[in-house]
């Protein structure tokens, strides 16, 4: 019997992956040893039947090309049997600085979990020679001052990204799981001799799934110290995702649980910890002051507003356009570019990989692939505590605008719903805004002029974040899709009803009573409408500002304009005589000029009337 290590070098797969065949019943014969797998001497490599999204790509010259690795985050195979966009340039950039630890902050799918995994394989210490991973990368033509580090390390790698329950028991079941896999990855310490009998008990204790919360918070420290002792060498520990869990906590109130297990866990494996040669960690939000990381004075921050390493989580548009050109797709440049580019993290513009690779893999088909597969309890409460202020400027940025915000990147999770101003900063590092420009304060916060990067994230934007604002939130999504559905439709019985719908369930009598407010109402509304519209409010046209209108992407949709108007205690009659009068406003005032302008011929004109909860709707 071979142990899975073993294999691993015989069949030229990930130890992790066939930990996962034998767990899934893949490898007949192999049997569980305590907690160690052991597979038959003569077992056969088993075919990877997972699926490979996507047929094929041909070029023109009816090459076969590689398939695109759409979530695929193992080093080794993304880089062996998928097309690879080679970041290892992070290494020579890290070995340049020599930060002692580094937190990397970037938005969800940027390729986080690859890079570190990129990191690990190259720095680890390995019966088997993987160097040849590295052979024709970026980083092995920088000489020999950067691959002499190649291989030499001991690695200590955890990813939280799957670290999702509703409880901290179950939250720190699965920690203690993580961190049974990642010492059983280690057996070679069991029986060396370089480890005291204590230390080999403790180890014995976390494999066997014996350790109590305490000893587990110890865990990294004193993995650390057995690794230097066995190899003579300080290990590098990896931490992906550090935030998933305490997001958790703070959405599942353990918020207090999990921060007092991540403090002593974090301290011991960065603060003060001799047995280190370096540190990396990866999470969305920068926490600097929930105590995790208090004192940690040797760790260095890179987020999406730095300039350092701003090119590595992303793609790049040479990168991108290589690519395109790989699979015969130059001529989806600009496509791609209106939906997919447009994030800026430091200095540079950057392409979401993740709706990239999904892009081409769907034969170029644009739409919104970047969306949220679990839930965002944390931004749906800071919405709800936004001001009228801070909504308003949330639809403005829909429209295409760009809004002032102050960036405090020092964000703490208590605080979030305390100030609504941090919604910009949750919003950026989430990947929902760019930063066009940005002036760093003496605070350390940045000043900037925000906007929504690109077409994707406008559709994404408008489920996730308007969909909790106070007029939609509070009527529900079906109601909100069938006033966006009669809008698209122009039907305007159906546009009327469900208007009244929404204001019968949701708006109390006294909350109805201004313009202002029923504008607020139906901009909220038609902005939950697909990319088929650009939405624009209050904007010159012929002699005067109307206040909505939806102008087509495409000649095909009709253009729509919407002049409303608002009376106190008006009977029936005299409601439709106001909904004509904002109808014959848009004639009189000619606010189709800039649709005309634009090329649009179909214009549909609607005036629509309001008092209290009632609405009539005058079209032509």
């Amino acid at each position: 019997m071979k142990s899975c290590k073993e294999m691993s070098l015989i069949w030229g797969i990930s130890e992790r992956r066939i930990t996962e065949l034998c767990k899934t019943g893949k490898i007949p014969g192999a049997v569980k040893d305590g907690k160690q797998w052991q597979i038959p001497n003569d077992a056969e490599k088993p075919i990877d039947s997972r699926i490979v999204t996507g047929k094929y790509i041909k070029s023109d010259k009816n090459k076969e090309m590689k398939p695109l690795p759409v979530g695929i985050s193992d080093y080794i195979r993304a880089q062996s049997e998928y097309y690879y966009v080679d970041k290892t340039l992070l290494i020579k950039e890290f070995l340049d600085r020599k930060a002692l630890v580094s937190l990397f902050t970037r938005p969800r799918r940027f390729g986080k979990t690859l890079n570190m995994d990129m990191l690990r394989v190259f720095f680890e210490i390995s019966e088997d020679d993987t160097s040849k991973y590295f052979l024709d990368k970026a980083i092995w033509k920088c000489g020999n001052k950067y691959t002499v580090h190649q291989g030499k390390y001991p690695v200590i790698f955890l990813t939280f990204k799957d670290v999702k329950f509703d409880s901290w028991e179950a939250t720190f079941s699965k920690i203690a799981e993580l961190l049974q896999d990642e010492f059983g990855r280690h057996s070679e310490l069991k029986n060396s001799d370089e480890i005291e009998k204590y230390e080999k008990d403790y180890y014995e204790k976390v494999v066997n799934g014996q350790a109590n919360e305490v000893e587990l918070s110890a865990s990294l420290q004193k993995l650390s110290k057995m690794l230097t002792e066995h190899y003579k060498k300080a290990p590098i520990i990896i931490i992906d995702e550090y935030d998933t869990p305490i997001q958790e906590g703070y959405s599942k109130s353990f918020y207090d649980e999990i921060i007092g297990f991540m403090r002593n866990f974090f301290s011991g494996a960065f603060k003060d910890n001799r047995n280190l040669s370096y540190g990396f960690l990866t999470g969305i939000l920068r926490i600097a002051q929930e105590s995790i990381f208090s004192g940690l004075n040797n760790l260095t921050v890179n987020s999406v507003m730095d300039s350092e390493y701003d090119g590595f989580f992303g793609f790049t548009e040479s990168e991108v356009r290589e690519m395109l050109d790989y699979y015969g797709a130059l001529g989806k440049e600009n496509e791609l570019r209106d939906w997919y580019d447009g994030y800026i993290f430091g200095n540079k513009e950057i392409y979401n990989p993740w709706s990239v690779i999904n892009y081409l893999s769907k034969g170029c088909l644009p739409q919104a692939y970047w969306v949220n597969t679990g839930k965002n309890e944390i931004l749906e409460d800071v919405l709800k505590s936004a001001s009228d202020d801070t909504t308003e400027r949330l639809r403005s940025l829909l429209m295409g605008e760009r809004v002032i915000a102050r960036i405090d990147q020092n964000v703490v999770y208590s605080s979030l719903t305390e100030e609504p101003a941090n919604i910009y900063s949750l919003l950026l590092v989430a990947g929902y805004l760019k930063t066009p420009k940005k002036e760093l304060q003496g605070d350390g916060s940045w000043l900037c002029e925000v906007a929504i990067p690109n077409r994707e994230i406008a559709a994404v934007y408008k489920s996730e974040v308007l969909s909790h604002l106070v007029y939609i939130g509070a009527m529900g999504r079906a109601t909100a899709n069938k006033i966006a559905e009669s809008i698209y439709a122009l039907d305007v019985r159906k546009l009327q009803d469900g208007i009244g719908e929404y204001m019968m369930k949701s708006i109390s009598f006294y909350d109805a009573g201004a313009e202002g407010f029923y504008h607020g109402l139906v901009l909220g509304l038609v902005a939950l409408m697909d990319n088929q519209y650009m939405v624009r409010s209050n904007r010159e046209s012929g002699e005067g500002r109307y206040d909505i209108s939806l102008i087509p992407r495409e000649n095909k949709y009709p253009g729509v304009i919407l002049e409303l108007k608002w009376g106190k205690d008006l009977e029936d009659n005299k409601l439709e005589l106001l909904s004509k009068e904002a109808l014959n406003q848009i004639n009189d005032k000619s606010y189709s000029i800039e649709m005309i302008d634009n090329g649009v011929k179909n214009i549909i004109k609607m005036g629509i009337a309001f008092s209290g909860k009632k609405v009539k709707i005058c079209t032509e």
